[in-house]
This record gives C-alpha cells, structure tokens and sequence, in this order.
C-alpha cells in the first residue's frame, strides 16, 4: 500500500465450472485467474485484485457444513443483487479509476444481464462468454486450414445453450459476416442442442440469449438424432455433461464429414464430452479435435496425434495485457475477433500437422504479446484510448509484462 489495481476479476461462485454453486468457496478462481494472468501475460501481480461478492448460497451441502465460511443464506436475487453489484463495481471504479474488470463463473441469468449492463460503459468482459468464444473460434480457423472452404460455409452444432455456447455462436456469426455473410444466413448455420433437445422455434418460453438461434425446424429431443437431421461439419460441446460425444455420435460425425470438427470444450476432466482417444478412435484418426481438459498425446495407426486444450488461459491474458497496456475505454468483440485471428497465426505447418489446433503451451507468453499487441491496436484504431499507437506496438506490449525470474 498504497495499492492501484488496473485489473479485477470477479466472481459471485454461482457457477463455478461445471461444479456449480460453490458459494464463497469460489473464491479460488478469480485467484487463479489472476495468476494466469501473471503467469502467461506477465501482468504484474501487484496490479491484480481477486474478488468475490458473497450474496449467499443456494446449495444446501454448503449451507448446512458447519465450516463453511461465506454468508449462510440463500442468495440475493432480483433488484437488490443489481443495486450490490452497482455497488460493487460503483466503489471499484472510485478506488481505481480506468480498472478492467473481468465478470467469472456468473450463472447465465447474470452473466448475460451484467455483460449488457456493462460493457458499453465500463472497461469489463466476461471471460466464460467472450473468452470462451474468441479461443474456440481460433480453433475453427486452424481446423478450416486443414479442411478448406469458408467458416460461413460450415454449419455447427452446439451440445449446450448457455454462456458458452452463445457466445461462441455470436462471435461465429460475426466471423460469417466479416466474410460477406448476412446476418440472417449467418445465424441459419449455427444450431443449439440444449437438456430439451433441438432448440426451436415452436419452443415456448425460451431464453433470451436462446432465441437468436431458434430457427424454424421440427421438434428433436436428443443429439445424435439433431445431427441426423442437420449433417453439421462441425459439433462443440459445452454443456459440462460428460460422455455426451458416444462413440454413436463420433461415428456419425466421421460418416457425415471427411474431416469432422470435434471440440470437447467443457472442463474438468469428469464433465469432458468425450476424450481424446474415443474422439480419434471413433473417427479413424480424421477428427479435427480440440478439449476443455488436458489429455495426453494419442497413438493410433502409427501416427501420434498431439490434442490440445481450446482453453481459455491462451485469449483472456493478452486480452486483459492489451486492455491494460493500451488504456482502453471499452473492451469490444472486435477485439476478441483480433485475438482469435492472432491466435491462429501462431498456429505452425508441423502442430498441425500433429492435429493439434492450438500452439503449444510453453509460447503462452508470446501468444500473450501478440493478442495483445491486435486488441491494443483495435483500441487506438477505434479511438477508444487517449494517445497514440507506439511505433513499435508490440515492442511497448512486451515492456509493459512482468517477469517472475529474479
């Protein structure tokens, strides 16, 4: 002290991964959010401040263990949680003026209300939303370097309906549309499997963030039968129910497409919806292949495939480094555009040529530079921070990342 956070995340432990309610206890993720943050974007860890806004719980387990430490109370809903967070994010700016805040494992009701309370007023993002959405497009212009064609030529399929899936699909959309795609054909690709089935619109009482992809289709209760109907060149599972991707869906998959789009993005390992080796295994070694959890390389046929995690740790740090670095006013999707265009780039001939649709890991600090080094330049393209580009931008990025080796 004194002390200037420029970044915060924060998290009201309503969902956290796919554990669900955890309460106070969820305060170990805007902690090792943080540390990601320093560890692969070399944000300097005095400038980062964890949070967790305790409004009560609603698990019962928790509510009832006698050595629970957060508030024994069912949690706060409806306008007075609005007016906690106004608060919250009221005395944050005071204290810090210009910090970015970043909202983590808030349940989809809030996620999506606080995003589009926020983020035209506030530097703030929501990782699960946003985050999730920028790395799993980068992951669907490494695999379409193998395929060929255009994205607004592929049709998806999402196995979920929540924060992720919707946010990849609207970053989707707006890849479409940044081809030459309308908007109407753009949304027309991109289907939503949720616990109801096909998502549709003869459904009543769907969601908001739902209905933007309900299209107009006959009733279809379960997965495997929703890609019969549709043939989709590509499936993302993000609903956090594991084994969801049988060897049944696997293999229709590899029947429909020579190359079938396969990504397991839910976490941790227990919720993953299908592993690596069933994915390579059920398609003849033809799946384009990425996971939310780590799995280790995959020998089939004499050939070694190397998957890699469609993780978010490889977007949300240079996002965050870019924001910091250059000042920016508002954290945009075009931003994330740039980050997943600049994440492909450092995708090289030989980790595709392992299958693997990501960089590795160990440059996750290079990785981090060069996002940044595109959302910076989005934010001086825009005028959304006082100032001038440097002339060098990537070298300013990586003058401003703190190094841990003493």
């Amino acid at each position: 002290w004194p002390y200037q956070a420029k970044l915060i995340v924060v998290t009201d432990g309503e969902r956290i991964l796919g554990l669900g309610d955890l309460g106070a206890n969820g305060m170990g993720i805007p902690v090792g959010k943080l540390s990601l943050y320093t560890a692969c974007a070399g944000i300097h860890p005095e400038l980062c401040l964890p949070v967790m806004l305790d409004v009560g719980t609603n698990n019962e387990t928790l509510l009832n263990d006698p050595y629970y430490v957060g508030l024994r109370q069912k949690r706060l809903s409806g306008a007075a949680y609005d007016e906690f967070v106004d608060e919250f994010i009221a005395a944050a700016r005071a204290a810090f003026p210009g910090v970015l805040i970043q909202f983590e494992d808030f349940a989809n009701h809030s996620a999506f209300h606080l995003l589009q309370k926020y983020r035209d007023s506030i530097p703030t993002f929501n990782d699960d939303i946003q985050g999730t959405a920028s790395v799993a497009l980068a992951g669907l212009f490494s695999a379409l370097r193998i395929t060929g064609g255009r994205l607004s030529d592929q049709k998806l399929l999402f196995l979920g309906a929540g924060e992720a899936a919707t946010g990849i699909a609207d970053l989707v959309v707006a890849a479409m549309i940044a081809e030459g795609t309308s908007e109407t054909e753009a949304r027309l690709r991109v289907w939503l499997v949720d616990s109801r089935g096909l998502v549709v619109k003869s459904r009543k009482a769907l969601s908001e963030h739902k209905l933007r992809y309900a299209h107009d289709h006959p009733p279809v209760t379960d997965f495997p039968s929703a890609i019969r109907a549709l043939k989709p060149s590509a499936i993302i599972g993000v609903a956090a129910v594991g084994n969801t991707f049988t060897p049944e869906v696997l293999q229709l998959m590899a029947r429909l497409n020579e190359r079938p789009i396969i990504f397991a993005l839910s976490n941790p390992t227990s919720k993953s919806e299908c592993s690596a080796e069933d994915a390579y295994r059920h398609t003849g070694g033809r799946a384009l292949f990425a996971c939310g959890s780590p799995y280790d390389p995959v020998q089939l046929d004499g050939k070694t495939f190397v998957p890699r995690q469609g993780n978010n740790s490889y977007i949300f740090p240079g996002v965050g480094l870019g924001a910091i670095a250059s000042g920016t006013r508002l954290v945009t999707d075009e931003m994330f555009m740039a980050a997943a265009r600049a994440l492909v780039k450092l995708v090289s001939d030989e980790d595709i040529e392992q299958g693997s649709l990501y960089p590795a890991l160990p440059r996750i600090r290079e990785v981090s530079a060069n996002i940044a080094a595109a959302v910076a330049d989005v934010a001086y393209k825009r005028g959304l921070t006082a100032g001038n580009a440097p002339k060098d931008l990537i070298g300013y990025i990586r003058s401003q990342m703190y190094d841990g080796r003493y």
